[in-house]
């Protein structure tokens, strides 16, 4: 899925893809609690101080306009902490969302996969120049693609949730659960489209095939490994990743909603002008996506979590708390440009997009998308700025990934000095 320049940031498919505009493009438009825990650090000449109220109020109008059932955004600066929550966590009903309650985060599990990755490098069980073909057998030009090669979406490897078979699938029987196995084969029925590492191309396919090649070589079930190795250690009591066949979430948690059918969350479909316009005038009504079964996502957007427990998760992951001195610096340079006519644009690493988008600020950063809900997740180590962003709404009625398209009203209220 390719976003519109206007809703820019990552997005991602199936969990959806990378944005193909930058950060820079982003600018050019404009229920309680609201704020809490001041900072005694002086706020950086790159930001702008916040009001509270100001800042509720901005989001409020701006998930209005989306049509989202409810939005969580979840700021820290130096100044405070933020939390803007709008709207109702289940249709016909006035339960507000709040910084606690799971979702499904979908593509900002590449974070924790790319880092269980990395962990297991850093333990010498595998080398990230390794091909695929050593832990992975019957791979399309598996001997040649590298471990670095699938986290950086660089494999040319058939991205499965472009596949229409899997969206009809998906809606003829929303309670079936998909084995990576099966789900692979989608992809290795067609063509690689380009040669390994000849260009940038964002690829499901790749870290479903990074959570086998996880399995083999830290000897447990990925979610046990989650468990274990990032989340206990972090303290993310709200975050797992669920069984093939569970399609509970814990308790609190947020219902999902999109129109139309699956196909719409996972290839970049717009919505007809009729879907449209009865979705803008109340005659059509999102579908409740809340149970359909996850398990086509696995280690490529499978994880459930909370606005607050990811706050966490990307601040410790790009502050060092998860990788070793050695490691951590491999991550942070990682990312290279995803266009290589725009090297000062968009960036995609192990896990992880990466952009400038001023003199004093750049952002490590991902998101996520799946039917029910969008998300991001960025924290800006030059500023000490965490964001979380996330609505149970997959596309607005003219087909903006909600999230994303909250981004731009978010930032400038945090940003001073932003083009637009």
């Amino acid at each position: 899925m390719v976003l519109p320049a206007s809703c820019a940031v990552l997005m991602i498919a199936g969990y959806a893809s990378p944005s193909e505009a930058n950060f820079a493009d982003l600018f050019t438009a404009s229920a309680p609690p609201a704020a809490t825990a001041s900072a005694s650090d002086p706020i950086p000449s790159a930001l702008k101080p916040i009001d509270p109220a100001a800042f509720r109020s901005t989001v409020e109008r701006a998930a209005k306009k989306l049509m989202v059932p409810a939005a969580v955004v979840l700021l820290r600066t130096p100044q405070a902490t933020f939390r803007a929550t709008v709207g109702t966590t289940e249709l016909g009903t006035a339960e507000p969302p709040t910084t606690g309650d799971h979702f499904r985060i979908a593509s900002n599990t590449k974070t924790m996969t790319s880092a269980l990755i990395l962990l297991l490098a850093q333990d010498g069980k595998l080398r990230l120049n390794d091909p695929v073909s050593a832990y992975v057998p019957g791979v399309p030009n598996g001997g040649h693609i590298t471990i670095a090669e699938l986290l950086k979406m660089r494999s040319g490897l058939y991205n499965y949730t472009d596949a229409p078979e899997l969206a009809a699938r998906m809606d003829a029987d929303p309670g079936k659960a998909m084995t990576p196995q099966e789900l692979l084969a989608i992809a290795f029925r067609r063509p690689p489209n380009f040669a390994p590492d000849a260009s940038y191309e964002y690829s499901n396919t790749s870290y479903a095939l990074l959570g086998l090649v996880a399995e083999k070589v830290g000897g447990h079930p990925l979610a046990q490994q989650f468990r274990d190795r990032l989340f206990a250690p972090l303290g993310l009591a709200g975050t797992s990743l669920p069984g093939a066949d569970d399609l509970s979430l814990p308790a609190p948690y947020s219902h999902g909603y999109m129109y139309g059918g699956t196909t719409y969350a996972l290839i970049d479909r717009p919505y007809p002008a009729d879907i449209q316009a009865a979705a803008r005038s109340g005659k059509l009504l999102p579908v409740d996506y809340t149970h359909q079964n996850p398990s086509y996502a696995t280690a490529a957007g499978g994880v459930i979590s909370t606005a607050d427990d990811l706050a966490t998760w990307i601040r410790s992951l790009v502050t060092g708390k998860v990788l070793n001195p050695a490691f951590q610096q491999r991550w942070l340079h990682s990312p290279q440009p995803e266009d290589p006519a725009a090297p000062d644009g968009q960036k995609y690493g192990y896990g992880i997009a990466h952009q400038r988008f001023g003199p004093n600020a750049s952002m490590y950063y991902h998101g996520g998308e799946l039917p029910g809900f969008n998300s991001f997740i960025g924290y800006d180590p030059d500023n000490e700025v965490t964001l979380v962003i996330w609505t149970n709404l997959t596309l607005s009625p003219d087909g903006r990934t909600t999230a994303q398209a909250l981004l731009p009203t978010v930032l400038d209220q945090v940003y001073a000095g932003l083009p637009g």
